[in-house]
């Protein structure tokens, strides 16, 4: 199967308009920043590639590992931040120091589709606020230009 980044920013955009809700990963229902890309990834391939253990809204500031980056490395494709495009996946950090703990799904490279707290999945402006943070950039795994 063939896999396009407009497939990937097609499906991102089914979820917007779904409410927040942590560690939830439901279309329509609820889904954290998480449970957005994890529900991309079910609609491209199928069955999620590990089991998400539980985490708190503290599990970055708690762990101090870079615990999404490590996931991402293992199943996504790690890409220079000068190259990434619509359908990437970025992870970003709130301040300099701190462990990435966001994520988004990149629509264009004016526009990103995320989930966060107290709203719902809405596409953003990727305003200079947003790229100052990017700390990983990756692309799904067999994505096609």
């Amino acid at each position: 199967m063939l896999i396009t980044s407009s497939d990937i920013v097609a499906c991102a955009r089914g979820w917007i308009g779904t409410p927040y809700q942590h560690q939830a990963s439901l279309k329509g229902v609820g889904c954290d920043c998480l449970g957005l890309v994890r529900g991309v990834w079910r609609a491209l391939y199928g069955s999620e590639p590990e089991q998400v253990p539980a985490y708190s809204q503290d599990w970055a500031e708690a762990s101090q590992r870079e615990a999404l980056a490590e996931a991402g490395a293992r199943h996504l494709i790690a890409v220079p931040q000068e190259n990434m495009r619509g359908g990437d996946v970025v992870l970003f950090r709130w301040r300099s120091g701190l462990v990435a703990k966001h994520a988004a799904i990149l629509t264009c490279d004016n526009t990103m589709i995320h989930a966060h707290d107290g709203a719902s999945v809405a596409e953003v402006a990727f305003a200079p606020w947003w790229r100052r943070r990017v700390g990983f950039v990756f692309r799904f795994p067999g994505v096609i230009a």
